[in-house]
């Protein structure tokens, strides 16, 4: 009897191990182009009205904490559900085009990886529903300030092409 769902598999079982005899063993990609990233948020510089500033790999406008102080995040909890935390892409890319911080990456209290720039860790907001928001900006939450961040790597409290009316807490 013809099972339709078997024949439906099995050229998708033949492709499967037709790439992997094509494959080299020991781990390492069988060519020497680069690996795209398999996990992770790329980063790139993009224009807004606030000036150049980073975003992720979905256009999602790129945030640090004020409460950062050294490379380890201090943003878990609720405060990561607010600001979920920009993964570390694998491999971490050496440069970027456009970004011009150092890319590095630390490990957070749940063992997942964080993406640093400029050993800043970085962040997205819950409240940016779209690409290109930045409704973070400026904003205290969560115990402390949250700004976007320069190709750089630097905190921006009062980007380019944004109207400051107050004085903004520095660190």
């Amino acid at each position: 009897m013809f099972d339709a769902r078997k024949a439906a598999i099995l050229p998708v079982a033949a492709a499967g191990l037709a790439l992997a005899a094509c494959s080299s063993s020991g781990g390492s990609p069988a060519s020497s182009a680069p690996v795209p990233p398999s996990t992770g948020d790329a980063v790139s510089a993009q224009p807004t009205s606030l000036g150049t500033i980073l975003v992720n790999g979905q256009g999602r406008t790129v945030y640090v904490f004020a409460n950062d102080k050294t490379t380890a995040s201090t943003c878990n909890g609720a405060c990561a559900a607010d600001w979920p935390p920009v993964t570390a892409p694998s491999p971490l890319p050496t440069s970027v085009p456009g970004v011009s911080g150092a890319l590095g990456s630390t490990t957070r209290s749940d063992g997942s990886h964080q993406l640093t720039v400029a050993g800043h860790p970085v962040y997205t907001f819950s409240g940016d529903s779209a690409a290109g928001q930045t409704n973070g900006q400026g904003i205290t939450l969560n115990g402390g300030l949250w700004t976007v961040v320069s190709p750089a790597g630097a905190p921006e409290a009062h980007p380019a092409g944004a109207a400051t009316t107050a004085s903004v807490p520095t660190y």
